[in-house]
């Protein structure tokens, strides 16, 4: 019988933006699939501030970046799955070449890891994965250039995720301060990441883009702007690798003129709905998906019962909706409606200082 395990990332380190610290690694939950339940199942410490995990697609292997004010060079951690328990056993762990390593995704052949970094040094980078989970030496790195309108947050290139296409062709990096979606073409051979024809996707001024999702179908992607409280809807060209523009909305309500911070971005299995977290406004914004055409229709919002949502997920049914609300220390779960999309609490916990949430069927 199947079980679902969820891995919560922690910050453990202290960090000026955050008025606190509480969290010791990586925290391992099952989650019930039929109420909701999260029950915590182990810990596992000895990584500093392991903000962003990402799973393989074969769900032996987990990797966390750590992400650690003051660091020259942060690292990415590669951890061993056990398939009963989803305890993690700790393999190796590598430099990225550059400071606030902020996201990690494994490609669709499980053979490369990819890292974000936020701060300074190389903006994306790859990582061979060995046969037995570890990962070797950076094979490629790749620096941005340019800035944005934002004299605070957009100075200089701030890579803030990156990701393969579901062919596993192109490699896309939403780069915040250059208000850039850089394209590149993973060479599976070499590890490399390559220019594309088709560079990049140019986005207004400001918005300052941070998380990307794909459509199911593979026709269409999203990008979410942290800095303009917006989310972009793309038809997406797999021969070429081209994005563009169909329908920019707001995560935030109309009319509200708060603080514009959000952060992440995720869309149902199903394809029919799509959220977006706001930190500041501390809610989920929803939106139903025309799978024909892409674009977005408004249906609410909903509060996170906490405080700075910086990351949520999705369970692997699409039935359930976890928040991490960092700075209140708890995560909350919420079921989605099959037919509108809300969402309805179903229950919370405490959780120290969560700041990521991947969830995986064993």
């Amino acid at each position: 019988m199947s079980k679902t395990i969820a891995y919560v990332g922690t910050y453990t380190r202290p960090d000026p933006s955050l008025p606190g610290i509480n969290g010791q690694g990586i925290y391992v939950y099952s989650f019930d699939s039929d109420s909701g339940a999260l029950t915590l199942l182990s810990e596992t410490q000895g990584i500093d501030s392991p903000s962003y995990l990402a799973i393989d697609a074969t769900k032996r292997h987990l990797y966390a970046v750590s992400e650690v004010w003051g660091w020259e060079e942060c690292t990415l951690s590669a951890y061993r799955i056990d398939p009963e328990s989803g305890a993690l056993t700790y393999i190796n762990k590598q430099v990225t070449q550059g400071g606030l390593s902020c996201f990690v995704s494994v490609d669709k052949t499980n053979r490369y890891a990819l890292v974000a970094n936020y701060w300074s040094g190389k903006g994306v980078v790859v990582f061979p994965i060995r046969e037995d989970g570890g990962i070797d030496p950076i094979s490629s790195a790749v620096q941005h250039h340019g800035s944005g309108p934002n004299t605070v947050r957009q100075d200089r290139s701030h890579a803030h995720s990156a990701q393969t296409d579901p062919t596993n062709t192109y490699v896309f990096v939403p780069d915040l301060g250059i208000d850039k979606v850089m394209i590149y073409r993973l060479d599976h051979e070499h590890g490399t990441l390559i220019p594309n024809t088709v560079p990049s996707l140019n986005l207004p001024p400001g918005t300052g883009p941070r998380h990307f999702v794909f459509h199911p179908n593979g026709r269409f992607a999203y990008v979410i702007g942290e800095l303009a409280a917006t989310i972009t809807a793309l038809s997406y060209d797999q021969s070429s690798g081209a994005l563009d523009a169909l329908q920019t909305v707001s995560t935030l309500p109309e009319g509200d003129t708060g603080i514009k911070f959000s952060a992440d971005l995720h869309i149902t299995p199903s394809g029919k709905f799509l959220y977006g977290s706001n930190r500041g406004h501390d809610s989920i914004v929803i939106y139903t998906v025309d799978e024909h055409t892409g674009k977005l229709t408004y249906v609410g919002h909903q509060s996170t019962l906490g405080s700075t949502p910086r990351n949520f997920a999705i369970d692997p049914t699409g039935a359930f909706l976890l928040v991490a609300n960092q700075n209140s220390d708890t995560i909350v779960t919420f079921r989605v409606d099959s037919q509108t999309g809300l969402l309805h609490e179903i229950g919370q916990i405490s959780a120290p200082t969560p700041v990521c949430i991947k969830m995986i069927e064993l």
